[in-house]
Parts: C-alpha cells; sequence; structure tokens
C-alpha cells in the first residue's frame, strides 16, 4: 500500500482546507504548504499565517521553499525552523512564467550550476530533513538527469517527480519512459505526482512501479477529496457517504474561513467559491453553475444545498 502526499497547489490548500480535509476525510500521510519565497519586502503575511504552528495542528504538515539562490533558501530555510519545523520540502517543478523567469522552480533546472549550488546549501542545515519536489525538466528532460548524481549524493528523505516539462504546465501527456528512467536511477525514496484522479489511476502507478514509496495527489485529492480514504482503506464510500461527508467538509470550511477572513461576506463568498474550481467536476452543470454565479452568501448556500442533495 503507497503512502499518500497532498500535493500544494497555490490559492487552494492553505492551512484551513488542510486541516479541514485531514479531520474529515483523512488517507493523508503528509501536507505540504504552497510554496514560501523571498521577496524584495521579505515574507509575505500569508505564508507567514499559514505555516503558523498554531493553525498547524491536525496534520502532519511539512513547509514547502522556492529559491533561486542559496541566500533566499538560508533565508526561508532558517524561518521554518524558527517557526519549529523539522522538515522542508524544495520546489524545483513549478511551471508559472513569474517564477521560472526568476529561476526557482522548474525555471532553474535548465541552470545545473545555480540549481547544484541551491542544492548544495542543505549540507549546512543538518540537523533538518529534506525533500525535493521536481519536474522532469524545463525544457528538456536531461535536465532532471544531469542533477540526478547530485540528488543521489544528498541527504534527502525522499523526491517526488511531475513526469512532465515545465513548458508544459498541466498539460499534454505525462512522459512514462522519462519517469521510469528516473525510478530506476534514483537511489532516494520516489513519490509518483501527476494526473492521478482516481483509484484506478493510483493503482496502476503503483502496479507499474511496485518500488513507489508513495504517491502524491493533488488536482485529483481536491476534485474528490475522499480519493485518499477510499485507497488506503481499500474500500470505497457510496454516494450517501460521501455526499454526507461532503456537506461537512464543506460546513467546516465554511465556518474556518469565516472566523479567519476579515473581509466580510465578500471574501468568504469569493473564498469559497474558489473550493468549487476542482471540487466535483463531473457534477450537474446546471447547480454547479448556479453555486459559481452565486452573488451572497444565501444564494450560495442554497446552491451548495441543492448540488449536494439533490
Amino acid at each position: 500500500m503507497a503512502v499518500i502526499h497532498f500535493a500544494p497547489l497555490q490559492g487552494y490548500t492553505d492551512s484551513v482546507y488542510r486541516e479541514v480535509h485531514a479531520r474529515i476525510f483523512g488517507g493523508v500521510d503528509t501536507y505540504y504548504t504552497p510554496f514560501v519565497r523571498v521577496e524584495k519586502s521579505g515574507f509575505r503575511n500569508k505564508d507567514l499565517k499559514d505555516i503558523a504552528r498554531d493553525g498547524n495542528k491536525q496534520a502532519h504538515v511539512v513547509p514547502q521553499l522556492i529559491a533561486s539562490t542559496p541566500d533566499e533558501f538560508r533565508l526561508i530555510v532558517r524561518l521554518f525552523r524558527e517557526k519549529g519545523y523539522r522538515e522542508v520540502d524544495i520546489n524545483l517543478g513549478c511551471p508559472f512564467p513569474m517564477q521560472v523567469r526568476a529561476h526557482r522552480g522548474s525555471g532553474l533546472l535548465p541552470h545545473q550550476e545555480e540549481a547544484e549550488s541551491l542544492l548544495h546549501t542543505i549540507e549546512e542545515f543538518p540537523d533538518l530533513s529534506f525533500s525535493v519536489k521536481m519536474r522532469l525538466g524545463w525544457e528538456r528532460t536531461e535536465e532532471s538527469f544531469a542533477l540526478l548524481p547530485l540528488l543521489n549524493k544528498l541527504p534527502l528523505k525522499h523526491i517526488t517527480l511531475h513526469p512532465r516539462l515545465g513548458i508544459q504546465q498541466y498539460k499534454g501527456v505525462v512522459d512514462w519512459d522519462g519517469f521510469s528512467r528516473f525510478y530506476e536511477e534514483c537511489r532516494h525514496p520516489l513519490y509518483y505526482n501527476g494526473d492521478l484522479l482516481g483509484l484506478e489511476d493510483i493503482r496502476a502507478v503503483k502496479e507499474r512501479f511496485p518500488g513507489l514509496a508513495g504517491i502524491m495527489l493533488g488536482r485529483g485529492l481536491l476534485a474528490s477529496p475522499w480519493l485518499a480514504s477510499e485507497y488506503m482503506s481499500g474500500q470505497a464510500l457510496n454516494v450517501k457517504e460521501i455526499r454526507e461527508r461532503l456537506v461537512t467538509f464543506h460546513d467546516l470550511l465554511m465556518d474556518e474561513y469565516a472566523t479567519r477572513l476579515e473581509g466580510g461576506e465578500h471574501q468568504l463568498l469569493s473564498k469559497m467559491k474558489t473550493v468549487w474550481d476542482y471540487l466535483l467536476p463531473e457534477a450537474d452543470k446546471k447547480p454547479r453553475k448556479k453555486v459559481l454565479k452565486s452573488t451572497s452568501l444565501t444564494s450560495y448556500r442554497s446552491a451548495v444545498k441543492d448540488l449536494l442533495n439533490p
């Protein structure tokens, strides 16, 4: 049975979402924070709030960093250590243009010397445990394999590989041949991430690569929050069970966001509607559209009730 990790997604898997998911659905061994970065003014307040220990009690959380230089790396790692974390995940996979242009995420992969300099900084923090989440490259698969000898030598807890190139974003097909080669040559525990939307997808990947340490789910778990629990228990939930848990999950999310957000009804409504960017994509279009088009909390609650209790 593969261990399940929950991938970080900017704007979605914040501390409220992680805590409520762990409480209502579970099945996840480790949750990752969306990446923390250094800006000219320092750290973003939203990032500091997201990694605060008092908001991360229910789930096992590992903070993720994105950096282009050893100095940025050190600043973020020291912040994590000050906040009480002993595990750190390094983002070498983000495909967003703004980060890529700054030689961060997958944008660092074509620059081997810069990437190696960043990764060597791990050795300055022997008291912490590090993992890496990465892609096969930005433009070429060989970019990841050029780094693999160093990655194999570093004291990493594990590597998570999304077998696409950064230029693909989340489009096109995954590179199974590239993943297979990485799987064979990687000397660390390896996790697979990418396009796992159902139980059959998870089982197929685990059967194809039986030596995997685990699976990282992202968009598939946002769409079907019960997916990890179903996989780990080996038992599929029936429609009634899913609806009951979804209602509890949704209502608790709404209650928690209401206590955290300071922008009133409009901000709460906007935040709750983002949950539906991914949640239940196969639901009936008409009631789902009604949720997304709602203009008040009253109309939103009514639309959600109709959708979850047809």
